[in-house]
């Protein structure tokens, strides 16, 4: 029996002298740390030019509604097939239209009206203008959201890019900050990370098209469309090793 007992503190006392090596083992192993936030901001020029394209239409029924809406847009569309521009559409409703009667003091239907959008981009300005040419005053049909805009294509490696240089800025942050202990960063331990992108332009003429509205008008100061690059923002919060 006491060899037993003998034999369980034994086993006991090694377990507690092994977890006191590891627990030791383990803080010395824990890196210390930094966390620090890093940016980046540059442009990316804008390589797309988009109109939006609207069909209404009002009619007694739904159906009559949707269905000249409908036919009205393929025609549209398939017009657009033969030219150098991508599609898609981004709106599709149909609802009673009221107005307020004030002789009889109360709502009205009208009928039912029927949206159909389609925005219609290219890769040059002269394209889009040529399909403004084209819809211009035609019945049902109206034009809107003109402007150019960074693709996908193009932004993608600048934001890469950008992200890189996010890094570096919060490393030289971190080395500044560790230097007042004599160390330095190390090992990047984790980083994250977000994105904006803004427009900074705004379409300052339409001067060029032919549907020039009264408003572009007021504002038209000769030209074509006018904007900037697209500003492109990103920031990151990055923990590194310090030693």
């Amino acid at each position: 029996m006491k060899k037993t007992l003998i034999w369980v503190g034994t086993v006991i006392g090694t377990a507690a002298v092994m977890a006191l090596a590891f627990g030791a083992m383990e803080r010395r192993s824990t890196p210390k740390t930094i966390s620090v936030n890093g940016e980046c901001l540059t442009t990316a020029p804008k390589d797309k030019t988009a109109i939006t394209l609207r069909v209404t239409t009002l009619a007694p029924t739904a159906v009559e509604s949707v269905q000249s809406a409908t036919k009205q847009t393929a025609g549209i569309t398939e017009y657009l097939k033969k030219m150098p521009v991508e599609m898609q559409t981004t709106q599709f409703n149909s609802y009673e239209k009221t107005e307020w009667n004030r002789d009889e003091q109360k709502s009205v239907s009208l009928g039912i009206e029927t949206t159909i959008a389609i925005e219609v981009s290219a890769n040059s300005i002269e394209t889009i203008e040529d399909v403004l040419g084209v819809f211009s005053g035609m019945k049902n049909v109206f034009s809107e959201n003109l402007r150019m805009y960074s693709s996908p294509a193009v932004l993608q490696p600048i934001m890469e890019k950008c992200l890189g240089v996010a890094v570096e800025n919060a490393r030289v942050r971190a080395n500044a900050i560790a230097a007042g202990d004599g160390m330095r960063a190390g090992k990047l331990l984790s980083v994250s990370y977000g994105t904006n992108t803004m427009d900074s332009g705004v379409p300052a003429n339409l001067m060029r098209t032919k549907m020039v509205t009264a408003s572009a008008m007021d504002t038209a100061m000769g030209g074509t469309i006018v904007a900037k690059d697209t500003d492109v923002s990103v920031s990151v919060n990055a923990v590194f090793e310090i030693k």
